[in-house]
């Protein structure tokens, strides 16, 4: 790889790849709570598993130095550690030890067409976002994930995919297509349901609105 051509390369773009290795902890880890299957078909390893909370903690300890150095067209080794992060620890986490809910979102996501000018690492960032408060995890948690986001500007609302005013269908469009059967949203502990995606939504975009002071 040779990381001179993603310093050159539109910021956005080492973003989005940030927004989807984001994914690859939380989603490993709920394959492995559940036992799901990863992309091979068998189940993930404790390498795999790892790896994926190796590529979480690189994003958060240089992801916002690897920005910089990036808007900055410069190679440093925090921009080395995220383009490995986000292209090798990302590949290998979600290879060996499987996705979930985020990537299911995402692909809900996709059926607004609000949502077409926005990149994949986009999309799936919000529904990292969205599955926090599915699953019910720690403020503290969700808190740290927020401002990583916030940090090397990954959308925390609806409005940051392109949708504004969006509405109770539009929101029943995504959740429905978020858990179609087959998708790895299922790989989630316990009956997801399409009004629990499209609560964790509400939610995830009512925390974004909030920390940025927005009424609503």
């Amino acid at each position: 790889m040779d990381t001179a051509v993603i310093a050159e390369a539109p910021t956005r773009f080492l973003v989005a790849g940030m927004g989807d290795a984001l994914a690859t902890w939380f989603e490993a880890r709920s394959c492995g709570a559940t036992q799901s299957e990863n992309a091979c078909g068998g189940l993930g390893t404790l390498t795999g598993l790892n790896l994926a909370r190796l590529c979480y903690d690189t994003l958060l300890e240089y992801g916002v130095a690897a920005l910089v150095s990036c808007k900055a067209n410069a190679v440093t080794p925090a921009l080395e550690h995220v383009i490995e992060a986000n292209i090798l620890l990302s590949g290998l986490g979600f290879e060996s030890g499987g996705i979930a809910a985020a990537h299911s979102i995402h692909n809900g996501l996709t059926a607004l067409p609000g949502t077409h000018n926005y990149y994949h690492g986009e999309k799936v960032a919000l529904g990292v976002l969205a599955s926090l408060f599915m699953s019910g995890k720690s403020k503290a948690l969700i808190d740290e994930v927020y401002s990583f986001c916030e940090s090397v500007g990954l959308p925390t609302t609806l409005a940051g995919l392109g949708l504004t005013g969006v509405s109770p269908d539009e929101l029943k469009k995504v959740a429905a297509r978020a858990c179609i059967e087959g998708e790895s949203i299922h790989h989630e502990g316990g009956d997801i349901t399409p009004q629990m995606v499209s609560h964790a939504l509400l939610a995830a975009d009512g925390e974004g609105r909030r920390r940025k002071g927005i009424a609503g």
